[in-house]
């Protein structure tokens, strides 16, 4: 089968989306790219019941190569990334997650970046900023989105959710949940007082200190 282990990692992450409540019902969706394809989410399909075979393999101009189901109604913005996203440092662009998760979509109605409660915004940049509101599925949409992640490896989308991306599957959505943490956190805190925010060099400093974390070769 064309694609077979990135058909079942995005069946799987999927799956994942829905139990770590990240998404709710068939809202939000998942890619992974091979050269120059990428198996991707089939639109309003319950994730619950997706196989390897149900997803749908597109080139990088939006073509169907394989698979009887259409694609996600996100695949502009699926594509944009692949086709003009560059990870901060050179890391290859091989998985993208969009999520609707709760706090994140919150807070992307009330700011315009991030606000940098937590050190750990560094695993997105110097900072995560919110993409211009456009109609779900469009080019628009995938424009905006593509100026916020200039520079960072996601975004939030306002009023909609959040977009990230990584060398693998595990990567993508790792961002996301730190993604959407950070939202939480940020909300939790807000609720209680003014929160204090780190200063814009202190995550400079630790964007630089995590190129070398953890056991990278």
């Amino acid at each position: 089968m064309l694609l077979g282990d990135e058909r079942a990692a995005v069946c799987e992450y999927a799956r994942r989306m829905t139990s770590d409540g990240l998404v709710v019902g068939t809202s939000g969706n998942v890619s992974a790219r091979a050269d120059e394809l990428v198996a991707m989410t089939p639109s309003g399909v319950d994730y619950a019941d997706l196989t390897p075979e149900d997803i749908p393999v597109v080139s990088l101009d939006g073509s169907l190569v394989d698979g009887a189901l259409k694609p996600t109604s996100e695949m502009p913005m699926h594509l944009a990334i692949y086709r003009d996203a560059t990870d901060p440092d050179g890391a290859p662009v091989s998985a993208v997650v969009h999520t609707h998760s709760v706090h994140a979509t919150a807070v992307s109605t009330v700011v315009d970046e991030v606000p940098p409660v937590h050190y750990m915004l560094a695993t997105i940049g110097p900072s995560a900023r919110v993409a211009r509101y456009a109609t779900f599925g469009t080019d628009e949409l995938a424009a905006s989105m593509l100026e916020a992640i200039e520079g960072r490896r996601g975004c939030l989308l306002a009023n909609h959710g959040t977009v990230t991306f990584g060398e693998d599957l595990g990567a993508a959505y790792s961002r996301a949940q730190q993604l959407e943490w950070l939202c939480q956190l940020w909300l939790l805190a807000r609720s209680a007082g003014v929160p204090n925010l780190l200063p814009p060099a202190e995550i400079e400093l630790v964007v630089d200190k995590l190129k070398s974390y953890g056991q990278r070769k």
